[in-house]
């Protein structure tokens, strides 16, 4: 009998779930959208290892506990991001396009 715990993958399941280490770029936005929907927004600039070059990453913050956490980070600070993989559609004057973004569940500063 084995005692290794099961995974989701293991059960079957389908896994969105995204944590991320790095270092803010830039100031969080905070955004109100024509829904009144309030938003922030910042980008996390991390690598994959040590050495290897980096990646920005576009991080979304919907609830009201995740735009508080964002608000406390500044440019430069390092953040720890709990969330999901999400893809957003949108028009531009060029047309229809989409984004891959992390949708913040928990924040806090690393």
């Amino acid at each position: 009998m084995s005692t290794k715990p099961r995974s989701a993958a293991d059960e079957g399941e389908d896994v969105n779930e995204v944590h991320l280490v790095g270092r803010v770029s830039g100031d969080p936005e905070e955004k109100e959208l024509p829904s009144g929907d309030a938003l922030v927004t910042f980008r996390l600039v991390t690598s994959r290892r040590r050495g290897e070059p980096v990646d920005t990453i576009d991080v979304a913050c919907w609830s009201a506990g995740a735009r508080r956490s964002a608000q406390r980070l500044g440019d430069g600070d390092r953040a720890e991001v709990q969330g999901a993989l999400r893809r957003r559609f949108f028009r531009t004057p060029g047309g229809a396009v989409s984004r891959y973004e992390v949708e913040a569940r928990r924040l806090r500063k690393a």
